[in-house]
């Protein structure tokens, strides 16, 4: 028998359970919170259209995460090339194969954002790219050149009018950078290149300012570009301490835009109140340290790189959800992981942890 596989250790199994456990959560106020949207969708039919969808997303999920927790995860290390143009030809899809929408794709009758999946081949392409930098001590050197690549990113997810996903790309992809050894003065040109693609956002598309005032002052607009954060804040404001009930929201009955999506955490609290919705945030924060330990005692700098992308990408995106929903943040419209309804996300998630779980097999 191979000596490795004798050493192999067992997956964090526990990571798995956190994560399942969001997902169960998740479609129990997937249900609570679509209900009358969804009699409305189905002329009456039925109050489970969003439980039902987000169930079949749930069952491809789980085979995905199944397949991707037993690949070796140096597959991805041997095909980091092809992973560059995976993550370019997703991001272009949306504009080869037009469809109603910049930023999704119609497949069999659901709807796919390619842009979830492109972040995973992103992390791919750049642990490989940085881990092999690392080795000769050339990560310095390789700034104009990421600069470049974070540059063509940026321009695909501004012409896909994705201001909030294409801050998760750049985060992720900064803190790789950081991790495989890159200066801090590198960061900070890094950050000012963000603060000019927010500037170029707003120029391309004037509604923003809208959402840059409302965030400021959520009052001043509460009829227009202010009333979903005004109307979260209220669902969170009226849970209190405990809450209202389970089931009990009044901002679900379609007072709050994308309840059941970006919105889901204010139904939350609302429902819930403040300390059993903070057990959530708790949850998430085991999730990123259980992610950084696998990060910490990965066996090569690629795995280690890998596995600080995809729970830099989970963390991340849950502050920038929660962030935007108490008003902390402008509105981004990302989905909260692993909870919010979204077919593309979860499935894209339960193949980064799918990932997670193949390191954890081979930590040191």
């Amino acid at each position: 028998m191979n000596s490795s596989y004798k050493n192999r250790k067992s997956a964090d199994y526990f990571l798995a359970f956190l994560v399942f456990g969001l997902i169960a959560f998740g479609l129990v106020m997937i249900y609570s919170v679509s209900k009358y949207l969804s009699l409305q969708i189905t002329n009456q039919a039925s109050d489970k259209y969003f439980l039902i969808r987000q169930l079949i997303s749930l069952g491809i999920g789980v085979v995905i995460w199944l397949v991707f927790q037993a690949i070796d995860y140096r597959l991805w290390q041997k095909n980091t090339t092809k992973m560059l143009i995976v993550t370019l030809v997703l991001l272009s899809s949306v504009f080869l194969f037009r469809s109603d929408s910049n930023r999704w794709l119609n497949l069999f009758g659901f709807g796919f954002q390619p842009s979830e999946l492109a972040k995973l081949s992103m992390i791919f392409y750049l642990a490989g790219w940085f881990s092999g930098k690392m080795k000769s001590q050339e990560i310095n050197e390789s700034f104009v050149p990421f600069l470049f690549f974070i540059g063509a990113i940026s321009l695909l997810m501004l012409l896909q009018k994705d201001l909030g996903t294409l801050s998760i790309i750049i985060v992720i992809a900064g803190a790789m950078y950081f991790a495989a050894g890159a200066k801090i003065s590198n960061l900070f040109v890094g950050g000012g290149l963000l603060v000019f693609l927010v500037w170029l956002a707003v120029k391309i598309e004037p509604y923003r300012i809208q959402r840059l005032t409302s965030f400021l002052n959520p009052g001043a607009n509460a009829s227009s570009a202010g009333y979903q954060i005004h109307n979260a804040l209220i669902a969170i404001g009226s849970g209190g301490w405990w809450g209202l009930g389970f089931g009990q929201s009044r901002q679900k009955y379609l007072y709050l835009p994308e309840a059941q999506t970006d919105a889901i955490f204010p139904i939350i609290g609302e429902e819930l109140g403040f300390l059993r919705a903070s057990a959530i945030i708790i949850v998430y924060a085991i999730i990123a340290y259980r992610g950084f330990s696998i990060a910490r005692r990965a066996p090569d700098d690629f795995s280690r790189l890998v596995a600080i992308g995809v729970t830099t990408w989970i963390i991340w995106q849950t502050f920038v959800n929660l962030a935007a929903m108490m008003g902390v943040l402008p509105l981004t419209g990302v989905p909260l992981p692993f909870i919010s309804y979204g077919g593309t996300s979860l499935i894209a998630f339960l193949a980064a942890v799918g990932v997670l779980l193949n390191i954890s097999k081979q930590t040191v």
